[in-house]
């Protein structure tokens, strides 16, 4: 079963969504589109096409799970930090924790591995004592 058919809604308006918020979130983050089409695990074309024309979007699972790892990133950074500047950079900021070894969060999701992106995730998240740790 989709992703979008378990959580109820209309898998062409969850996709929409779900892309501009993702884009506009990746946009802030400090990514290039081609940063942002590895993240997604989208084409060239497909991106290009989808900020052109939203109503086209059409997405897998695999990327509305990606939009979903997202969403909660930007939440918990939300959360963790009072000043917009902190919530923008911090994805683009060098690390040296164990994980990170001096690269930035986002240095590590380009990639577009799912892997990456969920450990980031769980890295992000864990900021705000979530619940991974």
């Amino acid at each position: 079963m989709s992703l979008a058919k378990e959580s109820g809604f209309d898998a062409k308006a969850l996709a929409m969504a779900g892309f501009k918020a993702a884009d506009n979130i990746l946009s802030s983050w400090g990514c290039t589109a081609q940063q942002s089409q590895h993240i997604l695990k989208l084409s060239k074309s497909s991106y290009h096409k989808f900020k052109a024309t939203p109503e086209t979007t059409k997405l897998s699972d695999d990327q509305l799970e990606r939009v979903s790892y997202l969403l909660n990133m930007h939440q918990a950074l939300r959360i963790v930090f009072s000043n917009p500047v902190n919530i923008s950079n911090f994805m683009g900021m060098k690390n040296n924790n164990d994980y990170f070894s001096g690269r930035s969060p986002l240095e590590i999701i380009e990639s577009g591995k799912f892997g990456d992106l969920y450990e980031v995730a769980r890295r992000v998240d864990a900021l705000r004592g979530g619940l991974w740790g």
